[in-house]
């Protein structure tokens, strides 16, 4: 069993008193992911809600801010134990076996246009033997024609645009992954959380964007930009696609600087600090 420890600092000027903040912060609590304490303050000491969405169980934090200097400050202990599966365990279902709670992955979304996308699929990736492996090809095609490139692309990029453009950020390559399964009516989601272990010659420490393709009868982790263990993903937000899953939405006149993001492996209930490391099975952290 893997232990993390992660923080989480942002900061704010506002502008005028009564700006509304939603955030997305807190470690999401899943069988496979046990949060085993955190804390969270803001500077301007304001009330805040704390909600979980029912679909994705998302835990999302609510509050009204005042003119002025915000400062969030989160911190959270996490275990991770996950299920290894055997990749020849992991099918891809047809739509009709698809759980009701799934069906939803499999419609295109605001910055996944799987519709458009139809064609490129079913010619790179339609001939191929159905399962997780096929999966792979799709994360190894898309990680190979696109390149990580900080600030190459802004909120309103889509799986489409990242196609053409040829570069991305994490968001960027989730984006196109996910329109590319999607496409081949395999239910695929977009997931935000905290990698540790990221090589930070390729960027700075911060919240990072992977996916979950459904195969058997659990979510399964894939990286597609490459930049991450899958192993030390820490699941924080779920949804459709980027949209769902910001860490900071605003509502009204804010200036905000960079997250300063801090993780680091801990010692875990046997006194061992146990590191990420690439496995050949399928990893899930998701029922």
């Amino acid at each position: 069993m893997l232990r993390f420890q992660y923080t989480v600092e942002l900061s704010y000027e506002i502008d005028a008193p009564g700006c509304d903040f939603i955030f997305n912060l807190h470690a999401a609590q899943t069988p496979q992911q046990t949060v085993l304490s955190e804390s969270l303050s803001n500077s301007q000491g304001v009330n805040s809600v704390l909600y979980v969405d029912a679909l994705s169980q998302t835990r999302f934090l609510r509050l009204q801010a005042q003119a002025g200097q915000l400062t969030m400050n989160y911190s959270a202990s996490v275990d991770l134990d996950h299920v290894q599966t055997p990749t020849d365990q992991l099918t891809e279902l047809a739509v009709a076996d698809l759980p009701g709670a799934v069906l939803p992955y499999v419609y295109p979304s605001r910055y996944c246009e799987s519709d458009r996308l139809y064609r490129l699929a079913a010619q790179e990736f339609g001939q191929l033997p159905k399962g997780y492996g096929r999966v792979l090809a799709i994360r190894d095609w898309v990680q190979a024609r696109t390149s990580f490139q900080a600030n190459s692309s802004t909120g309103t990029t889509t799986a489409v645009d990242t196609l053409v453009d040829r570069a991305g950020v994490c968001r960027d390559f989730a984006h196109l992954m996910i329109a590319l399964c999607r496409a081949l009516n395999m239910p695929a989601r977009f997931v935000t959380g905290i990698d540790y272990g990221l090589d930070l010659s390729l960027r700075a420490q911060d919240f990072h964007a992977y996916v979950e393709v459904y195969l058997g009868q659990r979510w399964y982790l894939f990286d597609p930009s490459g930049v991450a263990i899958p192993m030390a993903l820490i699941r924080i937000g779920t949804g459709h696609d980027a949209a769902d899953t910001a860490f900071a939405t605003i509502f009204g006149g804010v200036r905000g600087a960079s997250p300063v993001i801090h993780i680091e492996a801990i010692a875990n209930a046997q006194g061992q600090v146990v590191l990420p490391e690439h496995v050949t099975q399928g990893l899930s952290t998701a029922a």
